[in-house]
């Protein structure tokens, strides 16, 4: 089996990286950074010497002996003969005890173990410091893998990615160590999306369901989540999420059923239930749960999304965005990520087997370009959690009804600017300039007003700059705010609102339902900014597209079409961002158009895998695979040999086609063999797990 190459960070300044990172363990909030290998290099006709590192993650942590043979594996595979390795250094977090284990290497002979606190401070490494640190390492493994897009890849220079549990003996261990520490989970934190870590939201348990959904072992999850529910029913959530995964759904909705009539409060119970209605289409059967949900935990993102998911759904679309409005949202936190000092300089050696002229993204390849102003500037893309799904739920909205009916509704359920004004000025007149440019326009450019004297920007439930709006065919204007307004006092309880499906009578001439709208969230208020911003950019990208088709097209009516070139005259990472675009529009084939142009020009592996994801829905197995040879083959180029998305869709690929066809459909494609062979090893690890379709 082929391993990864071994990158090398070369230090201006020796042991600056371990320094760097002593320095950052007071500030580590949840898993920690990878673990860091710290190597002295020194000349073999001299005394001068080196310090190089890198980080790695899926490294057997369960104890010191393992560490150091990690480390001894790499000095024992020095090429350079005219430089010897005297020393190494295994830094491991645990994120549960907040220690960094470290195991010292002295070469040729010796080992020492120790562990390091936040002040540090040297403790002794003890057996139950042991097993956290073991349960920490598997966890921040599916925590810093790649989907296969690349993208996390690129994140972080110079990291090897290992598979942290390759038998069935690693994954006994692993969930044995789980239930151990299982009711301790919640120190480790949660995923953005959850603002109060739990018994069954945090980083454990989701490290926990990411093995279970990759490796298919639903029966072991079970098993262990079983468990654990006879000293809590609270679990019952996760256990039925892994029935529903192994498809024993009867098993699941009676498990369910039990469980809500012990905790009828419970909101994880209800949102998976919510789910689970869902997914089958009984949208009014899923609502009350939903909104149960929202009571039971009113301040997390996820009760308030799901509720909103399903007026989506049922096509109540002002409820849709009054329930978006009301979501709590929290800043974005990521993962700990080690912050080392410049370099001297970085070696990133390639694996030979790897080599493949089809996937190599070397500058030399293709011709550069400018990225255009307009594409380098659409916001959206850097989206990430709770706004990133609150994003979501408003192109999706979008994509159903439309920009204008978007603007018609927002206008019919949140307070607008030309309402408040004549609100709070009776008399006043509406002064609009004849050339005054769009509405949309016009509010992007406008200054952000101020709220009782203070920065607008800072402050929410207010709507004085919002996007002006275009009902009926009739535009509004903006007009210039004040310095200085007074914020707007609620009329009305919130279950008092009017439905957006309402439709004001066209006779008031005065805002008679004024006292029944919210005042728009600023959040919510930037985000139709950016998705004005994501439309027209993708209309111009859009009409382009149809007037070069057009152009190009022999029958085409219009001689006088413009050229072709422009359209198409593109770099591939101008067509990577407009693919990005069209997906973030849920505008999936436009998306692929892109995306496939971009990897005509050269490959991405973030085109790649949406590709293959469009592939997937598709059932088009043999194009999935042919994608994935690809994909497994760049991975390993730059030192991961595990990604858990593409380990989940070879395994897939297995259970629908049997493992033989897949490795017939491997083997005869014409790629070198050393590259065929690395998708060879993800087949032979689901023989490993014994899923299913792989004893065929």
């Amino acid at each position: 089996m082929a391993v990864p190459s071994v990158p090398e960070v070369v230090e201006q300044n020796i042991e600056s990286s371990v320094e760097s990172r002593n320095e950052a363990l007071g500030g580590l909030r949840e898993l920690g950074p990878p673990d860091l290998v710290h190597l002295i290099r020194q000349s073999v006709k001299s005394t001068r010497q080196t310090g190089i590192y890198h980080h790695v993650t899926g490294i057997d942590a369960s104890s010191s002996a393992s560490l150091a043979a990690y480390v001894n594996s790499l000095t024992q595979s020095q090429v350079d003969k005219q430089t010897k390795f005297v020393s190494g250094l295994y830094c491991c977090y645990n994120a549960f005890s907040r220690l960094d284990m470290r195991v010292e290497v002295k070469i040729p002979g010796g080992v020492d173990s120790y562990c390091i606190d936040e002040r540090g401070d040297k403790r002794e490494a003890t057996d139950d410091l042991w097993l956290e640190t073991f349960l920490c390492a598997v966890l921040r493994a599916y925590s810093y893998a790649d989907d296969g897009s690349g993208e996390t890849i690129k994140k972080i220079v110079a990291v090897r990615r290992f598979d942290p549990i390759t038998s069935t003996e690693l994954e006994h261990r692993f969930l044995d160590a789980a239930e151990k520490l299982f009711f301790k989970g919640w120190q480790l934190g949660s995923d953005p999306e959850i603002q109060v870590p739990n018994l069954v939201s945090n980083h454990l348990t989701t490290g926990l369901l990411s093995y279970i959904h990759t490796t298919g072992r639903y029966t072991s999850g079970q098993n262990l989540f079983e468990k654990l529910r006879s000293k809590d029913p609270e679990v019952s959530s996760l256990l039925a999420q892994v029935l529903f995964s192994g498809d024993e759904e009867v098993k699941a909705v009676r498990l369910l059923r039990d469980a809500i009539e012990e905790l009828p409060m419970d909101y994880s119970l209800l949102n998976c239930q919510a789910s689970f209605l869902q997914r089958k289409g009984n949208l009014d059967w899923a609502l009350p749960l939903a909104e149960r949900a929202v009571t039971a935990a009113p301040s997390e993102f996820g009760t308030w999304a799901k509720l909103a998911e399903l007026y989506v759904g049922m096509e109540k679309w002002d409820l849709a965005l009054l329930t978006l409005n009301a979501c709590p949202m929290f800043t974005y936190q990521d993962k700990d990520a080690p912050r080392m000092p410049e370099p001297a300089k970085v070696l990133l050696p390639l694996l030979p087997d790897t080599a493949l002229d089809e996937i190599d993204e070397s500058i030399e390849n293709y011709e550069t370009g400018m990225v255009h102003p307009n594409l380098r500037k659409l916001s959206a893309a850097g989206y990430k959690g709770t706004f990133q799904k609150a994003y979501s739920l408003l192109t999706d909205i979008t994509s159903k009804i439309g920009w204008d009916s978007l603007l018609r509704i927002r206008s019919q359920v949140f307070v607008m600017e030309e309402e408040y004004r004549h609100e709070k000025n009776p008399g006043a007149k509406s002064a609009e300039s004849a050339h005054e440019k769009s509405s949309s326009t016009v509010a992007l450019r406008a200054p952000s007003p101020k709220v009782n004297g203070d920065d607008a920007s800072s402050t929410t439930g207010d709507d004085d700059a919002t996007l002006a709006e275009s009902a009926n065919g009739v535009e509004v204007g903006t007009t210039k705010t004040t310095d200085s307004l007074e914020k707007p006092e609620h009329t009305v309880a919130s279950e008092e609102v009017k439905s957006g499906n309402e439709d004001p009578d066209p006779t008031h001439s005065n805002y008679t339902q004024f006292q029944h709208k919210r005042l728009c969230e600023r959040w919510l208020d930037n985000l139709f900014m950016v998705l004005y911003e994501d439309l027209r950019v993708y209309t111009i990208w859009r009409t382009e597209m149809a007037r070069a088709k057009n152009a190009s097209d022999p029958n085409s009516p219009n001689p006088n079409a413009g050229p072709a070139s422009n359209a198409f005259n593109k770099n591939p990472e101008e067509w990577e961002i407009l693919g990005d675009l069209a997906e973030r529009l849920h505008h999936k084939v436009e998306a692929i158009e892109a995306y496939q142009a971009c990897l005509r020009i050269r490959f991405s592996p973030k085109a790649m895998r949406a590709v293959t994801r469009m592939w997937e829905g598709e059932k088009k197995s043999e194009s999935v695979l042919q994608g994935m040879i690809r994909l497994i083959a760049w991975q390993y180029r730059w030192y991961s040999e595990f990604s858990p998305d593409l380990l989940r869709v070879v395994r897939k690929l297995i259970e629908d086609d049997g493992a033989v066809k897949i490795r017939s459909i491997v083997q005869a494609t014409s790629l070198p063999q050393s590259v065929l062979d690395l998708t060879h090893h993800y087949v032979e690890l689901c023989a490993t797990f014994r899923s299913s379709g792989s004893d065929a």
